[in-house]
């Protein structure tokens, strides 16, 4: 499984992923991106906007980042291994464990945003929760 958020580090992680699965293709590679709601001026809070806006909003987020992965597809379909792609929304480091769990998997590979020190203590990151609490060994890229 491939956690993807098309950043320069997830990239990488799938370049790493499909290297890989070349070496067997009884391996199936599931890429997941997640989406969580962004409103914009980095306002976080939902009630900021009309039931309508927010539903705009996600539409576009949704129909961008589906965008995204129709072009890792793309790039997918030249292993000869089976592959899916997966686009949820919610918290992407809760997500993400969630998805290792319910679906048996057994391998990650997934970039580093490369927080450190301080940043990390105070704001956390989503490979560095995945790690923590996954249930399976995880490959970080950087």
């Amino acid at each position: 499984m491939v956690p993807y958020d098309h950043s320069e580090s997830s990239k990488k992680a799938l370049k790493m992923a499909m290297n890989l699965a070349k070496q067997n293709e009884e391996i199936e590679l599931n890429v997941v991106m997640v989406i969580q709601p962004q409103y914009p001026y980095g306002l976080p809070y939902a009630y900021a906007f009309s039931y309508e806006e927010r539903v705009e909003l996600g539409k576009s987020q949704f129909e961008t980042s589906q965008h995204i992965l129709d072009e890792v597809m793309e790039e997918l379909q030249f292993l000869p291994n089976k592959t899916k792609t997966f686009l949820l929304e919610g918290s992407p480091a809760e997500v993400i464990v969630e998805f290792i769990k319910e679906n048996d998997v057994d391998f990650v590979v997934m970039g580093s945003r490369g927080l450190s020190g301080v940043k990390e203590m105070f704001l956390g990151s989503v490979s560095h929760h995945v790690v923590q609490k996954a249930t399976c060994p995880i490959l970080i890229v950087k």
